[in-house]
């Protein structure tokens, strides 16, 4: 019996994909994004609860009356692409089910090696649509920012538009670390290379989950980091095309 290890449930998301959607938070990140929100999520296999892929769904599909035509599930984190076997057998369920699928994810586990190369093609079989951050468009500044490097994630959007699976981008704007124009053109340069993209979103750095980082003593370099202002956001949209 394959079972996923989940951190939380959102039972009416609205932002995490097209329509109203179930979203279920998975436990485990490789990431360190000096920005995350969900820092509880980071311990890989400890913590939340071990449910099956039909506990889920028949939770979900209590929900299904509010979804509309577009809403389904996503899966978000944590990063579910550590959670493959499970993955896989979530998403063909919801499939069989007719529940539209949704990815939430940042990457890091992505390679075109064996065995996850062939596991990631079969997912995206039943998977309609995935949301990728651009944490940095740098190498170095990216592992400044996330502790990972990022050319396999950009390999990544590059598989995605070779396959042309539908994907959402987003950035999340952090003054001083993500906003430099310059960057943010390069950003824009790559993405316009793909072939894919839906709708690319500027998301405003907030600072909601720093209790999050106190409670459970991890320092946090962005403590005293302001969000930006709407002008800024207002830039960063215009350069990168984003709605």
């Amino acid at each position: 019996m394959i079972q996923g290890r989940i951190h939380s449930i959102e039972t009416f998301g609205s932002v995490d994909g097209p329509g109203t959607r179930f979203i279920i938070f998975v436990q485990g990140c490789n990431m360190r994004c000096l920005y995350c929100h969900n820092v509880d999520t980071w311990k890989c296999g400890q913590g939340g609860q071990l449910k099956t892929a039909d506990e889920l769904l028949d939770q979900a599909e209590r929900y299904r009356p509010y979804w509309g035509p577009e809403g389904g599930i996503t899966v978000s984190g944590g990063e579910p692409l550590l959670q493959m076997d499970f993955l896989l057998d979530l998403f063909r369920k919801a499939k069989a089910r007719g529940i539209g699928t949704c990815i939430d994810t940042a990457g890091q586990p992505f390679t075109r090696k064996e065995p996850f190369f062939s596991q990631f093609q079969e997912l995206m079989e039943v998977t309609d649509i995935l949301l990728l951050d651009v944490k940095h468009i740098d190498p170095e500044a990216h592992k400044k920012l996330t502790g990972q490097p990022n050319d396999n994630i950009l390999d990544l959007f590059r598989y995605l538009s070779e396959i042309k699976k539908p994907i959402w981008v987003r950035q999340v704007l952090v003054p001083g670390w993500t906003d430099d124009p310059g960057s943010l053109q390069r950003t824009r340069e790559f993405l316009d290379t793909l072939s894919n993209i839906q709708r690319v979103e500027v998301l405003p750095y907030h600072n909601m989950g720093l209790y999050k980082w106190e409670q459970l003593g991890i320092p946090n370099k962005l403590k005293d980091v302001k969000p930006p202002t709407q002008e800024e956001v207002d830039k960063a949209r215009k350069i990168l095309g984003a709605v």
